[in-house]
This record gives structure tokens, C-alpha cells and sequence, in this order.
């Protein structure tokens, strides 16, 4: 992550994380939690916690290669064995990044198991270079938090271990890896924040910022080459502009034409940048604009572009090599109970499960209206074919903007 975020991204900056929702596909999903849930986040919830370990299934299991709570003992062996190993390794989690630095404390009141934040800073890659850096090493990562076209490119290497967590089945299809190698976790949408005291004409699309009087304000979080947010602004910027899934080029033809208009500032925005009126308009992922920007800077205002809604989540993994197995995959329990959920609501994002929690009544209603309206109807995402493409178009033609 960057300043402001990290998570990049092949793209690398986490604020850049992500890159697109998760693999599959080209199914539609409702961020704005409008969609049916399934309804057995409670009852596997209750299955897997219920299902009490015997002495001899707790000190049998083999947490790293456990796939599911149910299939090593239940929930009270999970605890168990993570609390004997004590420790969690985490990676490139800032503190204000989808409200990790709170469920990082709540997780650790809740089970007395010390969490470890390494390289809260870094980026998408950084997490797997790390992975493959330090397998045998007590300080490797337990889990990651990475944009899906990295989440896929692990997948490719070999490095996750498959993990169904208790409430698999409010995890739509098209946003997880069937075997439990991956899922998504929060997402939301690119969206456009301005400095309401240094702007005075409100930005609605991208095709505003283009003919609108923003000289030298408007930047992305880094370069689309390395920050997964900024390389999600280019393909948002593409479909706004005669592009798609399949065609992200007319989104680095738009950066172009903004550059040349003298309104694209080449540099890697922030919450710092923008305070400081260096950009006061920034392109970035709605929550990560609210928690970082508008908790401390009152002037800040988010509109999602009229002309093109793109969103994405970012994705979970459990490391094959995790050195505390059972921890991480307590971890993810944990970040996908409603408790976890609503921690990553109250972050400003929308977490994968947010239909289930609007079926059941059980999100935080506060946190809930207090997220950005999102556009109606479907959200469709990339595939990972998609994607890829896309990255190499991006890595290929960014230069021309950027030089």
C-alpha cells in the first residue's frame, strides 16, 4: 500500500489492491446488498461452533490441511489449537484500510492470539514475494488480502490452501474460488472525491473532469502499472468511454486526453495530497475515500461517476506455508461472522456477506446508511482472462501517458 492505502497491486498499492471482483465471473452482484441471500450463514455458523471437539479430534487435527472447521473438530478445537499456537501473521494491513486496525484489535481481545502486521505499507505483490520469500520461517504470512488477479496469479504458483469458511454458502459463487482457494471478502465502487472548499464545480463523471475547470487537480493513487484502486480507475475510465471488460484501451486514451487538457496530475494521490490541494479531486474506491480522506477531512464530498459504475472486491487466501495454520484459519472465521462483517461494514466497505446481514436484520443499520448510495441494478465484473488482458494493455500503453 502507498501512502494512503496499500494493497497495490499488479498493480501494487493496496489502496490499489484489488483489482477486480473475484474470479469467476461474469455473473451480476449486488454491492448494494439488494440481493437474496441463502440464508445458512446462521445455521453453518451454528453447525460448525456446536459441533464440539472431542480431546482426541482437537489434538488429532492437522490444521494445515484442514478444509473446513466441521471436517477438523468444530469451532471450539479451531479456537483451541489457534490459542496453542498463540500467534497471527498478517501482511500490508494499514490501520485505516476497510477497518482492519480495529478488527485486528477486536480479533486479538477476543482469542489472546497476537497479531503481526508486516509491511502494512506494502502491496498485492509484496504478499505473494513474501509468501515465496519466507516459506519455513516463523515470520511468514498466515493470510493475505489481495486484489483478485493476484489472488489468482497464487492460485497459478501454488500457494493457498484450500479453506471453506462456516458461512461458505452466503459467499456467491461468482465471488469465490470453488475449492476454497480463495474468496472475496469487501468490496465497493471507484468513485470521484473532491475538496468541496477548492472545487466549485462539483464533478458528477468522468467525462465532467475532462471538459470541467479542474486544472491540475485530478490524479489517481499511483500508477495503474502497480496500484490495483488506480488501475481500477483506468478500467471504470474505459467503460465510461466506448470501452469494456474486453477493452480497457479507451480508459488510457481518457488519462491521455485529461493529461493533455492539463488536468491529470502524474503523481500518486492521498489523503496528504489532497488536504494539502496538490489534488483535490482523487479517483479512488468509495470507502477508502471516506475512511481515509472524510474522517479527518470535513470538505471531502464522493459521487460515483454517473457514467460508468465499477466496482470490486478484494480477496482472502490462507498461505499453504502459514506457520500458525490454525490461527489462520480462525482469522477467517472470524472476518466472515457477522461479527467480521460488520466490522468491515463499519469500515465504509461492503462486505461480501452484506446481503445475508440485511436478510437476517443483523448490519450494523448505522454503518449501512451511511454508505455512499449505490447505482441500481447488477454489478458485473471481468473475468480473470478479462483482467489479465487488461494488464497487459495497461502495462504496455501506460507509458504514453505517464512519460
Amino acid at each position: 500500500m502507498t501512502p494512503g492505502g496499500g494493497h497495490g497491486e499488479g498493480f501494487t498499492l493496496r489502496a490499489s489492491k484489488a483489482i477486480v471482483a473475484t474470479a469467476a465471473a461474469v455473473g451480476s452482484i449486488l454491492l448494494a446488498a439488494g440481493c437474496g441471500s441463502s440464508g445458512s450463514s446462521s445455521s453453518s455458523a451454528a453447525a460448525a461452533g456446536s459441533s464440539s471437539a472431542s480431546g482426541s479430534a482437537a489434538s488429532s487435527a492437522n490444521w494445515a490441511t484442514c478444509t473446513s472447521v466441521a471436517a477438523c473438530g468444530g469451532m471450539n478445537a479451531l479456537v483451541a489449537a489457534a490459542k496453542a499456537e498463540g500467534h497471527l501473521n498478517v501482511i500490508t494491513l494499514p490501520d485505516n484500510w476497510a477497518n482492519y486496525g480495529t478488527i485486528m484489535k477486536d480479533f486479538q481481545a477476543k482469542y489472546g492470539i497476537q497479531i503481526t502486521d508486516e509491511n502494512p505499507d506494502g502491496t498485492s505483490q509484496d504478499e505473494l514475494n513474501a509468501i515465496n520469500q519466507t516459506k519455513g520461517q516463523s515470520r511468514a504470512p498466515d493470510v493475505v488480502d489481495v486484489g483478485t488477479a493476484f489472488a489468482a496469479k497464487g492460485q497459478t504458483e501454488g500457494v493457498w490452501a484450500p479453506y471453506e469458511v462456516a458461512t461458505w454458502n452466503d459467499i456467491p459463487a461468482s465471488s469465490k474460488e470453488p475449492t476454497g482457494l480463495y474468496y472475496a471478502d469487501y468490496g465497493g465502487y471507484v468513485a470521484i472525491g473532491y475538496d468541496s472548499s477548492r472545487v466549485k464545480t462539483p464533478p458528477t463523471s468522468f467525462k465532467s473532469l475532462l471538459t470541467g475547470p479542474y486544472k491540475n487537480m485530478v490524479a489517481l493513487n499511483g500508477s495503474p502499472t502497480q496500484a490495483g484502486a488506480a488501475f481500477a480507475g483506468v478500467y471504470a475510465a474505459a467503460l465510461a468511454n466506448g470501452g469494456s471488460f474486453a477493452d480497457i484501451a479507451p480508459g488510457v486514451s481518457y488519462f491521455k486526453q485529461l493529461k493533455q487538457a492539463g488536468n491529470f496530475v502524474p503523481v500518486t494521490g492521498s489523503a496528504s495530497t489532497m488536504e494539502s490541494g496538490q489534488t483535490p479531486v482523487l479517483i479512488w474506491w468509495d470507502y477508502l475515500l471516506a475512511s481515509e480522506v472524510g474522517a479527518s477531512y470535513k470538505n471531502l464530498k464522493i459521487v460515483i461517476p454517473s457514467d460508468s459504475h465499477y466496482a470490486a472486491y478484494y480477496d482472502q487466501a490462507v498461505s499453504k506455508y502459514a506457520p500458525d495454520p490454525a490461527a489462520a484459519r480462525l482469522w477467517e472465521e472470524y472476518l466472515y461472522s457477522t461479527e467480521g462483517q460488520n466490522l468491515f461494514l463499519q469500515g465504509g466497505t461492503r462486505p461480501i456477506e452484506l446481503p445475508t446481514l440485511v436478510s437476517a436484520g443483523t448490519e450494523n443499520k448505522a454503518a449501512y446508511n451511511s454508505l455512499p448510495p449505490a447505482p441500481a441494478g447488477g454489478i458485473t465484473f471481468p473475468s480473470i482472462a478479462q483482467q489479465n488482458t487488461a494488464e497487459t494493455v495497461v502495462s504496455q500503453q501506460w507509458p504514453s501517458v505517464s512519460s
